[in-house]
């Protein structure tokens, strides 16, 4: 294997340590949110992407956690492959919800907004 080539094993450690390196309360929260994405489909996966957690859905990109100046950013992500050739944009379109780990999880905004991503993504296979 090439220097730079890690296996998923390598990978997952440093998805985990993502986690590991957060104080107690901001890894807690993280873990809360993990579950949230993870339990809205069967096809969302897990995987590090841009040294920070991020989940697909099928082909398309879904969504991200981020810690940002001790708030966790839950980004929501519109694949650019999602849009007509016409309006394609060149990046895909991010919106992102700034939590404080110590409050309560917005849940229904959350799966709300996976949900709508998931809905739109499964009307493009048709």
């Amino acid at each position: 294997m090439g220097k730079n080539v890690k296996t998923k094993n390598e990978i997952l450690i440093a998805l985990d340590h993502y986690y590991d390196k957060q104080d107690e309360a901001t890894r807690e929260c993280l873990f809360a949110l993990k579950s949230i994405m993870l339990s809205a489909d069967k096809n969302i996966v897990h995987l590090r992407k841009y040294q920070i957690p991020f989940f697909r859905y099928k082909e398309f990109n879904l969504g991200f956690l981020w810690v940002h100046k001790k708030k966790i950013v839950v980004g929501f992500v519109e694949d650019k492959k999602s849009f007509p050739l016409e309006a394609k944009p060149k990046k895909d379109v991010m919106t992102t919800l700034a939590l404080d780990p110590m409050e309560d999880i917005p849940l229904d905004e959350i799966k709300n907004s996976i949900q709508a991503l998931i809905k739109k993504y499964d009307s493009l296979e048709k």
